[in-house]
C-alpha cells in the first residue's frame, strides 16, 4: 500500500514540548530494548505491572519498558505529530484505524501472530482492526476489550421494568433525581439516529483519506428522532449537560439515579450505590408524541473496541509485537477485567465464572446485539453532533431551539466531498 505520510524526527525542541519519549532514539546501555508504551492514565498501573511480567517471561533479553500516558481517543493525533518518536506500542480505539495506517504508524499483524490473535478473540473485535484496500484486507491491531456503553441505576429508585424504556426511567425522576445523559457528545447521541437506521458512509482513496461523506441524519426520519432527542433534553428530569465527572458525583450525592455511561466509571458508580447498584443495556425511547401511541425505538450503541498497535516506525518491532501480543493475551485480558473491570474480546476469557456473573459483563454483551461496530467513522462526525447536543441544552435552558436550522448546520458540517479520486475506493 502506498504511504502518503512519512513523518520525519521533530526538532528536540517541538519533541520536548509534545512530551514525546524517544522510543527510537539510542539505548542507554548496551544490549538494552528499549520499548515505550502509551497507555490511558486508568491504565498505567496495569501497564506497568504486565511489562514487569514480560521482562520475566523473557529472561534471555534485557527489556527497558517505559510506560507513559497518552489518551486513547485522540491518541492517533499524537503519534502522527511526529511518528518516527512516538511510542512503539499505544493502546487505541479502533476508529482511528484508518488515520493510523494513512500516517503509516501502524504495523501490520501477519503470520503466525495474526492466526493467534484472530483465532483468540471474537469474530467483531478483530473485523473492528481490520481494513480492506484495493480488494487486500490486512489487520493492524490486537483487540483486548469492547468500547461500548450501558445504562447504570440505583435499584432503590428505579425498577426491572422502569429501565426498559425512557419514559418508564423520567416517570421516576425529576430535578433533584435525574436520568443523566451526555447529549453534547455525538458518540452518545449517533445512538438515537442508528436505532431508525440512519447513518453515513465514507469513501476512502486508495491511500486511506476520505474523499466523500454522506449523513441521513436530516432526513425526514431524522428529524423525528431529533425532535424526540429535544423532547427529552427539555425534562427536568434529564440531565443532558451529563458527562463523567458529573455522573459520577451525581450518584455519589443522590442527584442522579440513571446514567448511559462504559465500563471505566463502573468503580465509582459501584462504590458510590453499593447494594443498590444495577446496569443492562440501553433503553428504548419513544419516537412521536405520546408513550401509547409514540414508536419504541432501541438505543444503537457505537461497538468501539481497544486494541495494542505497533508503531512501523519501531526500532524493535518484532520485540514490540511481542510486547503488544503478551498485554492482550487471554491471561492478561483476565487480569485486566480484575483490575478494572474491561470485559475481553478474547472468546475463551469471557467464559470465565466471575466475567459471566458480572453484572455489567451481561449489560456490554446484550448490548452488543444492538450496535454499529466503530469502523470507517466520518472524521467529521464528532465536532457538530457535539455542536447539535450543546444548541439543546443551552435551548432548554434559554426555551429556544431551531430544530431544522440546528440539525441542516450539523449534517452539512459532517458531509464532505473533494473533487479529485472520488471513485478510487470505498470501504
Amino acid at each position: 500500500m502506498k504511504k502518503t505520510v512519512k513523518l520525519m524526527c521533530g526538532a528536540l525542541a517541538l519533541t520536548s514540548a509534545l512530551g514525546f519519549v524517544g522510543c527510537s532514539c539510542a539505548m542507554d546501555d548496551a544490549g538494552a530494548i528499549k520499548l515505550t508504551v502509551w497507555v490511558s492514565e486508568a491504565d498505567k498501573a496495569f501497564a506497568e505491572e504486565v511489562a514487569k511480567d514480560f521482562k520475566a517471561k523473557n529472561p534471555d533479553k534485557n527489556y527497558q519498558i517505559v510506560v507513559d500516558i497518552q489518551g486513547e481517543n485522540d491518541v492517533a493525533t499524537r503519534v502522527l505529530n511526529d511518528v518516527e518518536n512516538a511510542a512503539d506500542v499505544y493502546s487505541f480505539v479502533n476508529d482511528q484505524v484508518p488515520k493510523l495506517i494513512n500516517g503509516d504508524a501502524l504495523a501490520r499483524i501477519a503470520g503466525d501472530r495474526l492466526t493467534r490473535v484472530s483465532e483468540a478473540n471474537s469474530e467483531q473485535s478483530m473485523q473492528s482492526v481490520t481494513i480492506e484496500t484495493n480488494g487486500e484486507k490486512a489487520v493492524y491491531g490486537m483487540p483486548y476489550t469492547d468500547n461500548t456503553f450501558f445504562l447504570y441505576y440505583n435499584k432503590a429508585a428505579l425498577t426491572e421494568t422502569d429501565v426498559k424504556t425512557f419514559d418508564g426511567i423520567l416517570a421516576k425522576c425529576s430535578a433533584n433525581k435525574q436520568f443523566a445523559f451526555p447529549m453534547a457528545d455525538g458518540w452518545y447521541t449517533s445512538a438515537f439516529y442508528f436505532g431508525k437506521n440512519l447513518g453515513y458512509s465514507v469513501t476512502y482513496d486508495e491511500n486511506l483519506a476520505e474523499t466523500k461523506i454522506e449523513c441521513d441524519f436530516d432526513n425526514e426520519t431524522g428529524v423525528k428522532v431529533t425532535e424526540a432527542m429535544w423532547s427529552y433534553a427539555q425534562n427536568n428530569g434529564f440531565k443532558a449537560d451529563a458527562n463523567d465527572s458529573k455522573i459520577t458525583a451525581g450518584f455519589g450525592d443522590g442527584s442522579i439515579v440513571a446514567a448511559v455511561s462504559g465500563i471505566w466509571n463502573r468503580k465509582a458508580i459501584e462504590d458510590a450505590l453499593k447494594e443498590n447498584f444495577a446496569a443492562v443495556k440501553l433503553p428504548t425511547y419513544t419516537l412521536g408524541s405520546g408513550e401509547q401511541t409514540g414508536e419504541q425505538v432501541q438505543l444503537v450503541s457505537f461497538a468501539g473496541y481497544k486494541a495494542m498497535g505497533v508503531n512501523n516506525y519501531s526500532k524493535n518491532k518484532t520485540d514490540a509485537l511481542d510486547f503488544a501480543e503478551f498485554y492482550t493475551n487471554r491471561e492478561n485480558q483476565i487480569k485486566h477485567y480484575e483490575a478494572r473491570g474491561l470485559v475481553p474480546t478474547d472468546t475463551e476469557a469471557r467464559k470465565d465464572e466471575k466475567i459471566q456473573a458480572d453484572v455489567c459483563a451481561k449489560a456490554i454483551t446484550e448490548q452488543l446485539n444492538y450496535s454499529k461496530t466503530q469502523l470507517n467513522v466520518p472524521s467529521t462526525l464528532w465536532v457538530p453532533m457535539e455542536g447539535l447536543g450543546s444548541a439543546m441544552i443551552t435551548g432548554a435552558q434559554s426555551g429556544s431551539f431551531d430544530l431544522q436550522a440546528q440539525l441542516k448546520a450539523c449534517v452539512d458540517a459532517i458531509k464532505k466531498t473533494t473533487t479529485k479520486n472520488t471513485d478510487n475506493g470505498t470501504m
